[in-house]
């Protein structure tokens, strides 16, 4: 594990951070850079859901060097075509959104995909048949990037998953250095991070 002194997370668990939904790539690459050193997570997803095509390229070719340059997996959010082209770690598909049989068709098979399950057991079981190489269980807690957000989930589902399956779980929503142990503790092979890292 890349163990942290900043985030106790045990030790079979990892750290898996994603960028605030909104950024400036000229500002925010040595801060990014910054935050790698200093919380050494497994893996960094790029998330900018109103970016351009255009903004989506620079910061991959601004970003993506740094976090593989420290052996850190960089995955993009629901960019499936771009992780592709650049030869991205993987993407992560959000509920509803692109199917793992779809991505995984774009992506190759040695690429990582995973997919946001909610609450749902079902939808990860689903997921996990369809060759998702993780799924993602949340929120978990109230978070600043999602406020409208109020049915959180019971951290009981990290036990569960982990005892019926070997498929990986990330816990997210509303994580911070305080409470990512606990979801640790419950069974979660990675807690992501937004604002609990940034801020």
């Amino acid at each position: 594990m890349k163990a942290t002194a900043l985030i106790d997370l045990g030790d079979h668990c990892q750290l898996y951070i994603i960028t605030p939904p909104k950024i400036d790539i000229e500002s925010f690459a040595a801060g990014f850079e910054a935050v790698l050193d200093r919380f050494q997570p497994a893996c960094v997803q790029l998330r900018l859901p109103d970016a351009s095509e255009g903004e989506w390229r620079l910061a991959i070719e601004r970003l993506m060097p740094m976090a593989q340059g420290r052996d850190i997996a960089f995955l993009l959010s629901e960019q499936a075509e771009l992780v592709a082209e650049f030869d991205c770690d993987g993407v992560h598909v959000g509920e509803g959104s692109l199917t793992v049989a779809a991505a995984r068709s774009i992506v190759g098979p040695d690429r990582s995909v995973g997919v946001s399950c909610g609450g749902s057991r079902h939808a990860a079981m689903q997921a996990a048949e369809a060759s998702a190489d993780y799924v993602s269980f949340g929120p978990f807690f109230p978070s600043p990037t999602k406020p409208h957000v109020t049915d959180l989930t019971d951290i009981e589902i990290l036990s569960i998953w982990s005892e019926v399956t070997t498929v990986p779980s990330v816990a997210i929503g509303g994580v911070t250095p305080d409470n990512a142990r606990s979801l640790a503790d419950a069974g979660a092979d990675f807690v992501a991070m937004v604002s609990g890292v940034w801020s």
